[in-house]
Order: structure tokens, then C-alpha cells, then sequence
């Protein structure tokens, strides 16, 4: 099978399953028909910017750079994200999501091209950390809903906690450790049951590309060990 001969009518053509889920959501009046068509258009829109943009990034002189900016663009929307997920909580969180996002992608880099585990160029760096930041972005936007939400429903505990005369970092604590659990645990779960259940997106794409099995499972291992770390 050579994946380069697919056509935009035959891509097109995986629409239908989304067409059917718009009707079942219409038939059990979910009231989700919009926001799955809207998420389809959004989705068509930016992968056909991004792959112009990343034949471009690719095939300049300065793709390193490119992917190099690529990066930090990808750090700094990620951390929007975050912050505009989670508008409640004062001072917002754009600048501890800029800081941790960018604190994983310096770690990704390190790990993954100081030890050569991946040529140093374009095509790795950007894919690489695209994983890394938004599966660290879900991650985020889920403990941080959870904290906030932890915090409004856990509101008499917290008080009676600091009546008690325990520090606000004391009497946070349970919440917090609540919502980072609440996080976590899918992509711990995700990791254990990877290639018995599923199989995620660098393998899949590894072995449609043709790439030998084995070496798309070692590729696959080292950027989920660095994910779930």
C-alpha cells in the first residue's frame, strides 16, 4: 500500500463516519452537532495551513530555525490554552504554563538529541515536541479545571482546615493532589495498555509510512517514556 497515492476525495470520504455521529447527536438531542462539525472544519483548516507551512519550514536553508520558532510558537499557544481554560484562578496562568511547557520542551530537546536518539533537524524537532507540549497541555487544562472546581465544591473543607490553623498550602493540599491524580492517571492508564489496545499516533504513522515494525516500536517507546515523564 502506498499511502503518497491517496486522493482528497478518498480523505474526504472518512467524513462519513463524522456525518454519522452529527445525526446520532441530533437523534438523541446531545446538542453536540455544532461543535463536532465546527471541530471537523477547524481541524481540515488548520492541518491544511500547517502542511503548507511545514513544506516550507522543510525544504528552506533555514529549516532548523524555522523549526526552532515553530517550537516556541507551539510553547507559547499551549500556555494560552491553559490560561484561558482556566480564567478563574487569580493572576491567570500563562505564566506558570510558559514556564512548565517551556521547561518540557528544553527537557524533551535534551534528552532526545543531546543522547542522538534523533537526528538533530526539522523534521524530528517539530513533531517531537508538538508531542511533548500537547500531551503536557491536556494534562494541565484537566488539573487545572479539577483544582478550581475542587476548590469551589471542597469550599467548607478548605475553611475549616485553615480554622484549624493549617498553612493555605496545608489546606490546598488535598485538592491539588486530587486534581493531579484526576490528570495523570489517563495517561499512565493510556501507557499501560499501549499496543494491546491501541496504538498511538508515532507508530502508526512509522508503519504506514513503511518503516520496519520493530524500529517504529523503538521510536515509539522513547517518545512515550518522555511524555509520560
Amino acid at each position: 500500500m502506498d499511502t503518497a497515492d491517496i486522493e482528497w476525495w478518498q480523505t474526504a470520504l472518512s467524513l462519513s463516519l463524522v456525518l454519522l455521529a452529527v445525526a446520532l447527536s441530533a437523534r438523541g438531542g446531545l446538542g453536540l452537532e455544532r461543535s463536532i462539525v465546527w471541530a471537523s472544519v477547524r481541524a481540515a483548516v488548520q492541518l491544511a495551513v500547517v502542511g503548507v507551512l511545514l513544506t516550507f519550514v522543510f525544504d528552506s536553508r533555514f529549516s532548523i530555525w524555522f523549526a526552532v520558532l515553530w517550537c516556541v510558537v507551539m510553547v507559547v499557544f499551549a500556555a494560552g490554552v491553559v490560561h484561558r481554560r482556566a480564567p478563574e484562578v487569580p493572576g491567570g496562568l500563562f505564566g506558570p504554563a510558559l514556564w512548565a511547557f517551556g521547561t518540557s520542551a528544553l527537557v524533551a530537546v535534551a534528552i532526545l538529541f543531546g543522547f542522538r536518539i534523533f537526528p538533530w533537524d526539522a523534521r524530528a524537532l517539530i513533531p517531537l515536541v508538538g508531542m511533548v507540549v500537547g500531551n503536557s497541555m491536556t494534562a494541565s487544562v484537566v488539573a487545572a479545571r479539577r483544582t478550581v472546581e475542587g476548590f469551589v465544591e471542597g469550599r467548607g473543607q478548605v475553611e475549616a482546615m485553615l480554622a484549624l490553623g493549617f498553612v493555605p498550602s496545608g489546606a490546598a493540599r488535598p485538592t491539588i493532589r486530587s486534581a493531579l491524580r484526576t490528570a495523570l492517571i489517563p495517561q499512565i492508564e493510556s501507557t499501560k495498555s499501549v499496543g494491546l489496545v491501541f496504538l498511538p499516533g508515532a507508530i502508526t504513522g512509522l508503519i504506514l509510512a513503511g518503516v520496519d515494525p520493530v524500529l517504529a516500536v523503538q521510536v515509539q517507546l522513547a517518545v512515550m517514556y518522555l511524555v509520560l515523564g
